[in-house]
């Protein structure tokens, strides 16, 4: 087996003012935990001849727990993003690194209307990928090598890299698969607005199963498109982009089309 199963959720304490962000036990310090062992245990049983069963949301939470505990302050007041990995033995793992702290509903972004709201900042730029890619599946797992390639593409270093990006790199990349239909961007769901909403790429070109794609969708925030409604010759210069993860929560950006084959860094999922 050469991949595992992946989720990366955050540990905010703010996240415990948002009801939306309750699970079965009350306020919640992770970022939509309960959507996240929700996905590991769904993912794990489409391939139930490799990954043993067993996971839950308890032993999850439970692990977050103690990862959190070993590299937070005495008060538990920094927020960490927490990387889960769900191994075909069935073994649980997890590791945790600093996040910057919410101030405010990381899902306030997916109520922006471009049409009549002011423009928040800050804001992120996006490039497209100068090329398709085509082995880009549902499932979120540690082989992240088509997302890299998309990257270096950019400008970008691969997740997890210290070396500095290009110095005209964007925040991220979008990639499309070899139907020119736009998938996702290197770290995030992407949604984009048109005839008056958000539409979001559909599973079925190869875009993973986003825990934050999930619930606005669930609430209406954001739809899915049509066959053949998000391609790439749809996508015009400067317009905005949703983007989304169980990390960073929503954030905003503006696509800037380049012809350059070399073509802020932000918290990846």
């Amino acid at each position: 087996m050469s991949y595992a199963l992946l989720a990366s959720t955050r540990y905010d304490p703010f996240l415990t003012s948002c009801v939306w962000n309750n699970d079965v036990d009350g306020p919640s310090p992770y970022l939509l935990l309960h959507y996240q062992a929700d996905r590991l245990i769904a993912s794990a049983a489409l391939d139930d001849k490799t990954f043993r069963h067993g996971t839950t949301l308890s032993n999850v939470k439970a692990l977050c727990d103690k990862v959190v505990r070993e590299h937070n302050d005495s008060m538990g007041e920094t927020a960490l993003k927490v990387r889960v990995v769900l191994n075909p033995s069935g073994e649980l793992s997890a590791t945790a690194t600093p996040a910057k702290a919410f101030t405010s509903d990381p899902t306030l972004p997916s109520l922006f209307n471009p049409l009549t709201d002011v423009p928040p900042t800050p804001v992120l730029v996006i490039h497209i990928d100068s090329q398709p890619t085509s082995d880009t599946v549902s499932l979120k797992t540690t082989d992240r090598r088509a997302y890299d390639d998309a990257r270096i593409r950019v400008g970008l270093q691969p997740i997890g890299s210290l070396d500095p990006p290009a110095d005209d790199a964007p925040d991220d990349v979008i990639l499309y698969n070899t139907r020119n239909a736009v998938t996702e961007s290197s770290v995030c769901n992407v949604a984009f607005y048109r005839n008056d909403r958000w539409v979001t790429p559909p599973l079925a070109v190869g875009c993973i199963s986003g825990i934050l794609r999930r619930w606005l969708i669930e609430q209406h925030r954001i739809f899915e498109a049509v066959e053949d409604e998000l391609t790439l010759d749809s996508i015009k210069d400067d317009e905005w982009v949703l983007v989304s993860n169980g990390v960073i929560g929503c954030r905003l950006g503006r696509i800037k089309l380049h012809t350059s084959t070399e073509t802020g860094d932000y918290a990846k999922d």
